[in-house]
């Protein structure tokens, strides 16, 4: 490593075995520098190095780390989203932002897929018909001929739309560019028409981004357009659905039921009804683990690095910022 090379600071908010895990799958891409992170355990390690960093690769940005980062130009995030951010702050600071989209794709379609079997072969009443010791046989449907909206199509919304495909499912999708249709949906709607997509689908996936145009936008009224045979999925952010809204419309039955990784509180608290309610599959936002989440991560920092190294910021991928 060279004076000139980048250095990138993985710090107290990337647990220790995270940290590992990236660094090994890191060290293994070629031509890149050893000794490009600074790593930090605690907070007061992290803003020490802070100064020294040209980057910073994480989940979270304290707010205090602005005092210390007069020479960052730049922030990986390690997840697809980035909500969570100080957005707003890092254009401020002319600091680009690059988030880790599409290494999730391929565990939450999969998930996303067993939410959908469940519901479809009655799994889910079944289940909870074992844990009473009740012999009780619901009758099982087939995805084949249903409809899969799915609001969003980018890396994630794609992947669920070509495994429903795969299935025989005619799969719809929303877009806010719609000049390319995205593999494995046969119908592509424009970001604004997601009402469209509610009224005509079966199973209605959320894997869109938390944004101030996205936020609660599957209320009460949305819930009427879906029916009482639909089911809904949430992958995307808690707080893209109004989750009272959502609560009355299972609890009436004015939808079929709803399979939940994301809440507008984590951990979903006890008190939540969503807990008990007999139409719904609860998660712990785990839909987008996977023990190859590391390698998936390291290349994309990898090959950002080598354009942020380079000063080709243009060709650094997920670009935020």
């Amino acid at each position: 490593m060279t004076e000139d090379d980048p250095r990138l600071l993985l710090g107290y908010t990337v647990s220790p075995d995270r940290t590992e895990r990236l660094l090994a799958a890191f060290a293994e891409q070629d031509e890149l520098p050893e000794g490009a992170f600074l790593t930090a355990d605690t907070p007061e390690e992290s803003l020490a190095l802070l100064p020294e960093a040209d980057g910073v690769v994480g989940w979270q940005f304290p707010e205090e780390w602005f005092e210390h980062a007069d020479g960052l130009s730049w922030v990986q995030s390690l997840s697809a989203g980035v909500d969570f951010l100080p957005v707003e702050r890092f254009e401020q600071e002319g600091i680009m932002l690059t988030s880790a989209a599409g290494v999730h794709a391929e565990p939450i379609a999969e998930q996303v897929l067993a939410y959908v079997l469940n519901f479809e072969r009655g799994l889910v009443e079944t289940a909870r018909h074992q844990q009473r010791g009740v012999w009780e046989r619901p009758n099982g449907g087939e995805v084949r001929g249903k409809t899969l909206g799915v609001i969003g199509t980018g890396a994630i919304g794609s992947r669920v739309a070509q495994l429903g495909s795969a299935l025989g499912m005619e799969t719809l999708g929303t877009k806010r560019d719609t000049s390319e249709v995205p593999d494995g949906v046969d119908e592509l709607l424009p970001a604004d028409e997601y009402h469209e997509l509610l009224g005509r689908s079966d199973y209605v996936v959320l894997a869109c981004p938390l944004t101030d145009e996205t936020e609660g936008m599957i209320a009460r009224p949305e819930f009427r357009l879906m029916g009482e045979d639909a089911v809904l999925v949430n992958i995307a952010r808690g707080g893209v659905v109004d989750q009272s809204a959502l609560v009355r419309a299972l609890q009436y039955r004015s939808i079929r039921g709803a399979a939940l990784d994301v809440f507008e509180e984590e951990p979903l608290p006890q008190e939540s009804p969503l807990w008990d309610l007999s139409n719904v599959i609860v998660t712990p936002h785990m839909a987008g683990t996977s023990p190859h989440q590391p390698e998936r991560i390291a290349e994309i920092l990898a090959e950002n690095y080598r354009a942020f190294a380079a000063g080709d910021h243009e060709s650094m991928i997920n670009r935020v910022l």
